[in-house]
């Protein structure tokens, strides 16, 4: 299994936030996550949980590929969620920093 630096990745989520925080400003015909911040925050929500319970599923079937698949799917959707409640993912890292 092949995984980049904490760091990395990291960085590479707060990226996508910024990606999502811009697309959120875009018209709802040009974007998906405009279009789905658009539905409403009970929207998002719903979206975000169909999406953790289909990698749920496929970890239960033991079928890494779609672990993979449905892993971003979710890493996505809860970046839109938290774009929506008006959450910041350095808000949430912080959080889980004063867990450990």
């Amino acid at each position: 299994m092949s995984s980049e630096g904490n760091g990395a990745s990291a960085d590479f989520l707060l990226e996508l936030e910024a990606v999502i925080r811009s697309r959120a400003e875009a018209a709802p015909q040009e974007s998906y996550t405009a279009r789905l911040l658009g539905e409403g925050i009970q929207r998002v929500a719903q979206k975000f949980g169909e999406e953790s319970v289909e990698l749920a599923l496929a970890a239960a079937a033991g079928d890494p590929r779609a672990v993979r698949a449905e892993a971003a799917d979710v890493l996505y959707h809860l970046l839109v969620l938290l774009e929506g409640a008006g959450v910041s993912l350095a808000e949430v890292l912080e959080e889980l920093r004063s867990r450990r």
